[in-house]
């Protein structure tokens, strides 16, 4: 009997332990846990990301260079779709059959029960279309956003590109973005990207079984609303563009104008260019490859990735150090005798026999002459070893910007070159070598290179008498028209005002004065001051340099040209400053218009050579070997050379600028 009860107990205890777990759990599903009731929301509300439209980008009289256009994206949840008519769908979106059966399963792999974008950024005309019959196809729907727009297709190596971000992106922002947005790449839209990309808002939209919209839950009051990114005001002369980008057609090099008295840059010109416009829509990933492809490589930015023996534009600098470290005075005479003997019979011969030569002529006759004397005293002559008068010297160059970064606002600018006396003494085997050993750098050539931004530069401090502000492409931000402080910040050059003028006289007399290098491009009513420089090129014909600066008085634009294989600086790249300074100046050009028929209609292209490389046992094209972005466009500080195995130190760094020869052209 006593067991009987026991037993009847145990099970009475067991039932109500049963009961009792099941009334917590109950209690649980209901007033605790909250993913059945999100569960049973979701069926109901649908959450639409609202993507904020990126800033404008405005020239610097308030032009549009960059605009916002509506695009739409198709999004599918798999799990809800329901035996759509596919071929009126296909229809409508102007896919096929295949391509929308190869969609759905790439979204099904995704996730059934999370919806993933379908077809990418349909246009208005196509969104209309569709949207009549969107209630028939269930499970998909459709999401606003907007896409890059430029008006007049300029500026493209200037303004960047945007795409979709990788997962490296999504991880350094800490989850601000997600899988489907957009980030700026390359350009300005990276370089202010935090600024530009706005900020993501959410609507909670309640919708039926025929997945129609039926308003928003709770009338909005859990919706937040996108917030558009700041707007930029750029530095950039739209005009000033478009003439620049007209002139370079057909023709590989850069130019950059400086505003001298601010550092905002008013033209910026990578040739060959491209239409920004190619890289926006639904066929942005076949142009962009193309591009990566393109032998004539229009995504390197040639004004500031592009380095170049600077030439004659050099001897300004050397002029100028000269005289502050006490070596030459304006009435200082060297006798040119057609070149600078060094080194026990070598010459570095000069354009002309130039007689006895002054500063003020040196730099309007371009005399090679002149800085071999100049350069020599100041490495030879300072009661020191080589190594330790080149160091300061060297010194006293890199206050000018060079060797380098300038700090503009781009990613990837690159430094130039202009190696230490380290580099020096250890090619020589001591420290004790002197000026005949690095005599081509007196005159810019040899182991130096410098950017197009930084010779633009140059100019912008002999126009200033001797500092310059940080070069910069965006001069204001937002509605406050915001100025980064370190673009009003006053660098100095190292080199007293008082020793600018016989240099600018010399640049003068170049321009203006028969005789003078640059004489054929002067420009009437404006004193342009300016410099031909014809820099040696190795595999091909020389490029052809001129950079300036006008008016003589109150500076407004400092300008530098380069055109690669295109000769004499005289030929091509000084007609091309003196129109647009004169078009930015005067609003016109009187250059004779043979000489802009010719600057117009030339192709200076370098003929291209497709090497075959062997694979895999037989020949094949360059072009058809498979490639990584990664590889056609490293994200790096500075380009690098390949070089043969084997190769010394000094070799390789000699391998990409011309070595010194016998004999420099003419100007």
């Amino acid at each position: 009997m006593n067991s009987y009860f026991a037993r009847k107990y145990v099970v009475q205890g067991i039932f109500i332990s049963v009961a009792f777990l099941i009334a917590l759990r109950l209690f649980y599903l209901q007033v605790i846990d909250d993913s059945s009731f999100l569960a049973a929301n979701n069926n109901v509300l649908r959450k639409i990301d609202i993507y904020p439209a990126r800033g404008v980008i405005l020239d610097r009289k308030g032009k549009i260079l960059v605009q916002n256009e509506p695009v739409y994206d198709v999004l599918v949840t798999p799990r809800d779709v329901k035996e759509p008519d596919t071929a009126l769908f296909c229809q409508l979106v102007n896919i096929d059959t295949a391509d929308f059966r190869q969609r759905l399963e790439k979204a099904r792999k995704y996730s059934p029960y999370k919806a993933s974008i379908f077809i990418k950024q349909l246009s208005s005309k196509t969104y209309a279309r569709l949207q009549e019959h969107l209630y028939e196809f269930s499970g998909f729907y459709v999401q606003n956003r907007t896409v890059r727009s430029y008006p007049d297709s300029i500026a493209a190596q200037f303004l960047g590109y945007i795409g979709e971000v990788s997962d490296k992106d999504i991880e350094r922002s800490g989850g601000f973005y997600k899988q489907g947005d957009y980030i700026g790449i390359s350009g300005v839209e990276r370089a202010y990207e935090d600024l530009l990309r706005g900020q993501r808002g959410v609507e909670n939209v309640m919708v039926d079984a025929f997945n129609r919209p039926k308003g928003h839950f709770m009338d909005g009051k859990y919706d937040t609303i996108a917030v558009a990114g700041e707007g930029l005001v750029s530095s950039l002369d739209k005009d000033l563009q478009v003439l620049g980008e007209k002139l370079m057609k057909n023709k590989v090099g850069t130019i950059v104008a400086i505003e001298p008295s601010t550092g905002e840059i008013l033209a910026f010109v990578s040739s060959p260019t491209y239409d920004p416009n190619s890289l926006v829509g639904r066929e942005r990933g076949n142009n962009l490859m193309n591009l990566f492809k393109d032998p004539y490589n229009p995504m390197f930015i040639r004004p500031i990735q592009a380095q170049y023996p600077p030439g004659s534009v050099f001897k300004v600098v050397s002029a100028l150090t000269a005289q502050q470290a006490g070596i030459a005075r304006p009435e200082t005479t060297y006798f040119c005798a057609g070149g600078y003997h060094y080194g026990g019979g070598k010459i570095m011969r000069c354009t002309h026999s130039h007689g006895s030569t002054d500063l003020y002529n040196s730099i309007a006759w371009s005399c090679n002459t002149y800085y071999g004397y100049t350069y020599a005293h100041m490495i030879d002559s300072r009661g020191m070893r080589g190594s330790k008068a080149y160091t300061l010297w060297r010194d006293a160059v890199t206050k000018f910007g060079i060797g380098h970064k300038l700090g503009i606002d781009l990613p990837h600018e690159n430094n130039g070159l202009l190696p230490t006396s380290n580099f020096y003494t250890k090619g020589y085997g001591n420290d004790k070598w002197g000026s005949s050993y690095n005599i081509s750098l007196s005159i810019g050539q040899g182991e130096m290179g410098i950017t197009p931004l930084q010779m633009a530069n140059i100019m912008a401090i002999v126009a200033n008498n001797g500092f310059y502000y940080r070069p910069h492409l965006i001069k204001a931000i937002g509605e406050k028209k915001i100025t980064k402080p370190e673009f009003t910040e006053k660098i100095y050059a190292g080199v007293d005002e008082k020793y600018y003028p016989p240099v600018i006289e010399g640049l003068s007399r170049a321009v203006n004065r028969p005789g003078g290098t640059a004489y054929a491009v002067r420009i009437a009513d404006i004193e342009m001051c300016g410099k031909t420089g014809t820099a040696q090129n190795p595999h091909g014909e020389n490029h052809s340099v001129f950079f300036a600066y006008a008016p003589r008085v109150n500076p407004k634009i400092a300008i530098a040209v380069f055109v690669e294989n295109g000769g004499y600086g005289a030929t091509w790249a000084g007609p091309i400053a003196s129109m647009l300074v004169e078009k930015y100046l005067k609003d016109s050009i009187t250059l004779p218009q043979y000489i802009q028929d010719r600057i117009y209609k030339t192709s200076l292209l370098p003929k291209l050579n497709q090497p075959e490389v062997k694979k895999a046992g037989k020949p094949v094209n360059a072009e058809d070997l498979p490639v990584s972005i990664d590889t056609l466009f490293p994200q790096v500080e500075q380009y690098e050379l390949p070089v043969p195995e084997g190769t010394t130190a000094t070799q390789q760094l000699l391998a990409p600028f011309t070595p010194l020869t016998d004999h420099y052209g003419p100007e």
